[in-house]
């Protein structure tokens, strides 16, 4: 597998051939040769180098460039055979990214950015970057191109990689614009908003400009920007909020098995994600966000597409990703999984894990804050919002259209969504679920036996459900609201309208 340079003499040397080295734990990477420029005048100089990767091959291929001084941007452009084949096969895919002088090891500074397979060229100088990359100097010594093959073909995958060094002067430093931590709230009040979303800084194709006034149009009160593995979206979003619209920053991480969102990431922080769960690092990166003030939620954990399925576990997760975009299987299944949850942290006495919802919309026709978590918080401020979906203080719904109110009292004590109502185990509670806004729909109840109660909505969509229980007989309820449309032939209800997390029954 050799690295060639086209202005050399053709042959590969014994350090053109790709060395293994372990990123970490059982993960591996391959470094190729480096690749050296001369500098003999001040005109841009490119250089190519071509490869090939069998099936099998490692997660991330790294290629050393010798930046010299002196250089003003450096530009990379690359392809790869993508021949067609039959259904039910994989194609090759190709992912890439660039690391800088401060190396490449796991949480490296010299992290400089990523757009996966999303783009086939990208640019880097001190005054500004291609969305995903993040500007700033281009010092000297050597930076690492990097390679992620994500899908390789029986037959291998064919690759080319031009680097192209500009020389002179570096322009103004870029100026960062973060959005402030704080917009004009309610006080304690309900807050909707989308935690999921992707624009031109990954692999979206809505500017943020777009996503935020898709934001405003869906009535949402805040949204967080999730990119996949880059933190470059960080700095423009300041523009964007104002006193109706908080906007939290984060990432989407997406590992070879799975993707989690880290939500409330300080300004400009960025998250690893180049291992797998056998290589037993993931601790080290959930604490990161935990040590921000952030959250880890584990994203569409049976999501069908390769390497979206969740495989760390839920140990370091504050909440988990149930319901992801138009309701689908996948989300059925997520929700089942998360019920057991509940029943085992009841079993347990531990905590246990909420619930949220997110659109991860990319471009149209996917609609921001489809779904929307609407969290109760003491004001519209990224540590309030972080305390309320911590806390279970949420409830999920498709569109701001839909509300709902939920509790249960008994024994002169009342509870809300995310809350224990401590009452002694014979004593008898009401439950009671108030929604709007989902016409013709179907109201449920759901304990850790399962299905309690189910209530067809009238064509007005506005409906008051009470049921009786006690703690003996229900460690947890929950509401769904679905909308009409039962599938016969699966047995599953309509798609999900609106959920709340649970409230937990009984003494502790």
């Amino acid at each position: 597998m050799p690295a060639r340079d086209p202005k050399s003499d053709g042959m590969p040397g014994r350090r053109g051939i790709l060395r293994a080295a372990a990123l970490a734990g059982t993960t591996t990477a391959l470094t190729l040769a480096p690749i050296s420029f001369a500098r003999s005048s001040d005109s841009d100089e490119t250089r190519t180098v071509t490869g090939h990767l069998p099936t099998g091959a490692p997660d991330y291929v790294y290629l050393p460039v010798q930046v010299p001084r002196g250089v003003r941007e450096i530009a990379v452009k690359y392809s790869y055979n993508k021949p067609s084949v039959p259904a039910g096969s994989l194609a090759n895919a190709l992912d890439i990214g660039i690391f800088d002088q401060r190396g490449t090891a796991l949480g490296s500074k010299g992290f400089r950015g990523w757009s996966g397979g999303f783009r086939t060229e990208f640019a880097i100088s001190s005054s500004e970057a291609t969305p995903g990359y993040l500007p700033g100097p281009i010092e000297p010594g050597t930076w690492h191109v990097v390679l992620g093959p994500y899908q390789v073909m029986p037959e291998g995958l064919d690759y080319q990689v031009d680097i192209t060094l500009r020389y002179g002067a570096a322009g103004q430093a870029f100026t960062p614009s973060y959005p402030p931590e704080r917009a004009r709230g309610r006080g304690r009040a309900w807050y909707r908003g989308d935690s999921h979303l992707h624009t031109v800084y990954s692999d979206g194709k809505r500017t943020p400009d777009q996503v935020a006034a898709a934001a405003r149009a869906a009535g949402l009160d805040f949204i967080a920007t999730t990119e996949h593995n880059t933190s470059s979206a960080h700095g423009v979003w300041g523009k964007l909020a104002g006193d109706d619209l908080l906007i939290i920053l984060g990432e989407e991480i997406t590992t070879r098995n799975g993707h989690c969102l880290a939500l409330g990431l300080d300004r400009g922080q960025w998250i690893d994600w180049r291992y797998r769960s056998r290589d037993e690092v993931w601790g080290r990166f959930a604490g990161a966000v935990h040590r921000a003030g952030g959250l880890v939620v584990p994203a569409h954990p049976y999501g069908s597409f390769v390497a979206c399925q969740w495989k760390f576990g839920y140990t370091e997760a504050d909440a988990v990703e149930v319901w992801n975009g138009p309701w689908t299987p996948d989300d059925e299944m997520s929700v089942a999984t998360w019920d057991s949850t509940l029943a085992e942290a009841a079993r347990l006495g531990g905590g246990w894990l909420p619930a949220m919802g997110n659109s991860d919309a990319h471009s149209e026709p996917q609609v921001v804050g489809l779904p929307q978590t609407v969290v109760q918080a003491d004001d519209l401020t990224t540590p309030a919002i972080m305390d309320g979906i911590r806390a279970g203080r949420s409830w999920l719904a498709d569109s701001s259209a839909v509300d709902l109110t939920f509790s249960a009292t008994a024994q002169g004590r009342h509870a809300s969504i995310g809350d224990r109502l401590a009452v002694d185990p014979d004593a008898e509670v009401t439950v009671e679920l108030a929604v709007r806004g989902v016409p013709s729909g179907q109201a449920r109840l759901l304990t850790d036996e399962g299905l309690m109660l189910t209530t067809e909505l009238p064509a007005s969509g506005s409906a008051t459900v009470r049921w009786q229980t006690t703690a003996s007989l229900a460690t947890y309820v929950r509401a769904e609201v679905r909308h009409s449309g039962s599938d016969p032939a699966t047995g599953l209800p309509g798609p999900m309208a609106a959920m709340t997390n649970p409230i937990f029954l009984g003494h502790k």
